[in-house]
């Protein structure tokens, strides 16, 4: 057991991106795949944003960034990351962070950090996941 005294530095998140709070109630938590994310695209500022749409990696059961072109799972949206998550806590690049993740929700989709979800996307979470 790690009882040392570890320092945490948050930055501040953008959630103009949620059309409501319902269903910010009960985020699931997940394990991301840092490897899988794009440090220029997913996290130019040494985070990850929330609002980052998420791909479960079937090999791993973590996940990643939904990619339609992808092969390993991720080609499958399964929702949003809710929480920015930091990728260098106390300055060390972290391969696997916890973060939170919400199924069931409503999304201002011209304000997700990476733009418009593709149809495919849509079509794998119509029902539990409103695009506004």
């Amino acid at each position: 057991m790690d009882l040392s005294l570890k320092t945490e530095s948050f930055t501040q998140d953008k959630r103009n991106w949620l059309g409501s709070q319902h269903g910010t109630d009960a985020p699931v938590s997940v394990t991301l795949d840092v490897s899988k994310f794009t440090a220029g695209t997913h996290y130019p500022d040494g985070y990850i944003k929330s609002g980052i749409p998420l791909g479960k990696v079937t090999a791993t059961s973590l996940y990643g960034p939904y990619d339609d072109a992808a092969t390993d799972g991720r080609q499958t949206l399964v929702g949003f990351l809710f929480t920015a998550q930091d990728v260098n806590a106390r300055g060390v690049a972290s391969t696997k962070v916890v973060g939170s993740m919400l199924l069931h929700c409503f999304i201002r989709e011209a304000k997700l950090p990476l733009g418009a979800v593709d149809a495919n996307g849509k079509a794998d979470v119509a029902g539990r996941i409103i695009f506004v």
